[in-house]
């Protein structure tokens, strides 16, 4: 792949023949096949890395609010669903099991910030509770998680 054979040129040429061959090694490499396997895998990449998002399929709330910066570790989050399921990244959790897994996982994290997205259709009772038990269960920087665009409240926005 990289390497080629380059022909003798005739016998105006003063170079010395290994062995009785006619050819010798080409000393040039050929990257262009190289260049164009890691161009196709740059591409793979770029259009498959916006798919590998990882969540459940929550119905947010729209806010004015701006985003929150992002730590070095993956971010935690716990999900509520429109009938009520609580779960922690993409494993469901019953109620009463949420602060002792909460208190296990915040033993071996660094970072005591956890994302709450709640869908829109969820009681606030409901998502004090949850945050109740993030709070319980070792977690006391919680960002509530919700799309753009909503009311500003100022008569400006929407």
């Amino acid at each position: 792949m990289g390497a080629g054979v380059v022909q003798n040129q005739g016998a105006g040429t003063r170079r010395r023949r290994r062995g009785r061959g006619k050819t010798q090694p080409m000393a040039e490499i050929n990257v262009t096949p190289f260049v164009d396997v890691m161009l196709v895998l740059l591409i793979i990449f770029m259009v498959a890395a916006p798919l590998v998002t990882v969540g459940v399929p929550v119905e947010l709330p729209q806010t004015a609010a701006g985003a929150l910066p992002t730590d070095q570790e993956e971010p935690l989050t716990i999900t509520i669903t429109a009938e009520g399921a609580v779960q922690i990244q993409t494993t469901e959790t019953a109620r009463d099991e949420l602060v002792p897994k909460l208190r296990a996982i915040a033993a071996e994290r660094t970072s005591d910030q956890i994302f709450l997205r709640a869908d829109g259709a969820v009681s606030y009772a409901q998502v004090m509770q949850v945050m109740g038990a993030l709070n319980a269960g070792g977690f006391a920087n919680i960002g509530l998680v919700t799309d753009i665009g909503g009311p500003t409240l100022d008569g400006q926005g929407q």
